[in-house]
């Protein structure tokens, strides 16, 4: 390649870099303004949980249902906004945190598999609404009518004071 050519090719590979990148940081500063809904199988007979309770859910701490159905816990993949806001303010831990407590908890023989780990919010919507029992987190605003929001300490994610914001 003639060296002419070279400022002109980087120049090039920095403004498409540039076009790629820009998209996702505002994606994802979008995503940063909206609230975490807590969607289960609409067959599941709950309509509202604490905070404290979630905690537990999702910890796996509390594994059943009030009518002694299973729980099953739909995670997002690693990388997704709505994972990382999970961590931080439901599990409370960092991503190594987090693979460390599930693998001790299937060690233990404490749970008889990991959470389910789901790729998109439509894949946990797909999930969701065909295993019983199953609950997962989503960005609320690209909930459909097809699923269940959970009331977390009485409110949804539209309400003042929601505490997944």
């Amino acid at each position: 390649m003639s060296p002419v050519y070279r400022p002109i090719l980087f120049l090039a590979v920095c403004v498409a870099g540039a076009l790629v990148w820009a998209p996702a940081k505002a994606d994802q500063a979008s995503a940063g303004n909206q609230a975490v809904a807590i969607v289960v199988h609409d067959g599941t007979n709950v309509d509202d949980v604490s905070l404290d309770q979630l905690r537990r859910i999702f910890l796996a701490e509390q594994q059943f249902w009030p009518d002694r159905s299973r729980i099953t816990l739909l995670v997002r993949a690693p990388g997704a906004y709505e994972r990382e806001f999970v961590l931080e303010r439901i599990y409370r831990m960092t991503e190594n945190q987090f693979r460390k407590y599930w693998i001790a908890k299937m060690f233990r023989a404490e749970v008889p598999s990991g959470p389910r780990i789901v790729f998109s919010n439509n894949m946990a919507v797909e999930l969701v609404t065909a295993i019983p029992g199953s609950i997962t987190f989503m960005n609320a605003s690209e909930i459909g009518d097809t699923v269940k929001v959970v009331r977390v300490d009485g409110l949804l994610p539209g309400d003042d004071g929601y505490p997944l914001r």
